[in-house]
């Protein structure tokens, strides 16, 4: 399995999958948490455990050329999701996420273009709308419910996924992806104690079981090793071309919904999954050349780590 798009998309569906339970399992933490604990506790839990594991493996700091790709990485992806997902999803059903992450991967597209130089076809684009609407139709049809203030917060969610998803995917062409996440992660947590404990002092910690659950699994799978494959897809498979997986991502967490919680599964979800998986299929294949390397792989200085 050399060919680069197979591998990146292998990496790339383990990453999904793993996100697959993020806006459920978010909704089951800030039912009983409030949204603060939840938002600066997802990520200091995560951090704590990936400088635990830098410093067991014996890993040396990164070089300094390095430190404004991590500082967007951490911006987007250590900052921006955890507040935003925590605060929209505590007024917002776990279902309507579904209108944010039909636009996450249009969202991939962009700053792909913008930040990693890829040059994206017309099929391409085209293929990504098509996907995206099928999503929110559906979405609508579920009965998500019309646009709302939470889901502008949920709309900077995406704005933060897509700049941390397109710089850790730079980053993970020169050093692992377990790497780059714990790193981003570490260099981030201290930022996250205070607010932790003022909001801990506020609100308490008083949850049931399903609530810690819930916070564990964002925390430990989709604030950080989750990240592990979709990174690695990512710098792989081609930022957008990759990106273009978190499309099935609604029905792949209506699909575990059914499994776990015998919610039923509809033909409108079929219908609109295979619309879905179609407009991935057309994606995939779709012409992506990159305009420039990017000023990180230009550097004469550029050593891959070991």
């Amino acid at each position: 399995m050399s060919n680069p798009k197979t591998i990146g998309t292998v990496f790339g569906l383990l990453g999904m999958l793993s996100f697959s339970l993020t806006l459920p399992a978010t909704r089951a933490a800030v039912l009983y948490l409030d949204p603060a604990v939840v938002a600066f506790g997802r990520p200091l839990l995560a951090g704590l455990l990936a400088a635990i594991l830098l410093l067991v493996t014996g890993q040396h700091t990164f070089p300094s050329r390095y430190w404004k790709n991590f500082a967007l990485l951490i911006l987007g992806a250590g900052i921006g999701v955890p507040l935003t997902f925590a605060w929209g999803m505590h007024s917002l059903p776990s279902a309507h996420g579904a209108i944010t992450l039909a636009l996450l991967p249009l969202g991939t597209a962009l700053v792909a273009t913008l930040r990693a130089g890829e040059r994206l076809s017309p099929r391409f684009w085209a293929a990504s709308i098509v996907g995206s609407a099928a999503v929110l139709a559906f979405a609508e049809f579920k009965g998500a419910g019309h646009i709302q203030l939470a889901d502008l917060i949920l709309l900077l969610s995406v704005a933060a996924s897509a700049l941390g998803y397109a710089e850790g995917a730079r980053l993970t062409r020169v050093m692992p992806g377990w790497q780059v996440m714990s790193w981003a992660l570490a260099i981030a947590a201290p930022l996250h104690v205070i607010p932790f404990l003022l909001a801990v002092r506020a609100h308490g910690l008083s949850a049931p079981a399903s609530a810690w659950c819930g916070f564990i699994y964002i925390a430990l799978v989709s604030q950080w090793t989750g990240m592990f494959a979709w990174l690695r897809g990512l710098s792989t498979g081609g930022i957008a071309r990759i990106g273009q997986l978190q499309l099935a991502q609604p029905f792949c967490t209506l699909l575990f919904s059914s499994l776990l919680l015998r919610e039923s599964i509809t033909p409108a979800m079929l219908i609109a999954a295979a619309i879905v998986v179609g407009a991935v299929a057309v994606g995939r294949n779709a012409n992506i050349e990159t305009r420039q390397k990017s000023r990180l792989e230009n550097s004469d200085e550029l050593e891959p780590e070991t």
